[in-house]
């Protein structure tokens, strides 16, 4: 098994349950892991055999466009879309950060991580 990591991707995004947010957007950023089995990748050097971080980043990328209230949300639909393409996922991880979140007061991030096993 290997541990292949896409660490702090960012987006630019409408996620949030204050109608504003929906409207102005924030920044956000997205880490996965994702375990899989790649001995065929290790033995035949072919991308084909192993996780593509294209194809993950183009997913990830594509979830974040779609609006959602909820961190939650967001963090499962990136889960489900990976393990969805990628069959050879045994686990997948991911933390999906909103960057100075409108709270009243200075917070640099909140996060959700989401983690499941297949």
């Amino acid at each position: 098994m290997a541990i292949i990591e896409i660490e702090n991707m960012e987006f630019y995004a409408y996620h949030g349950c204050f109608k504003e947010e929906q409207v102005v957007g924030n920044q956000f950023q997205v880490s996965i892991l994702i375990e899989a089995d790649t001995q065929a990748a290790q033995k035949s050097d072919n991308l084909n055999d192993t996780i593509n971080y294209q194809i993950v980043y183009n997913l990830i990328k594509k979830e974040m466009q779609q609006k959602s209230k909820l961190l939650e949300h967001v963090a499962e639909r990136i889960v489900s879309v990976v393990h969805e393409n990628f069959s050879n996922a045994k686990r997948v991880w991911v933390k999906v950060s909103k960057l100075n979140p409108p709270l009243g007061g200075k917070i640099e991030k909140v996060s959700v991580s989401l983690e499941r096993k297949f």
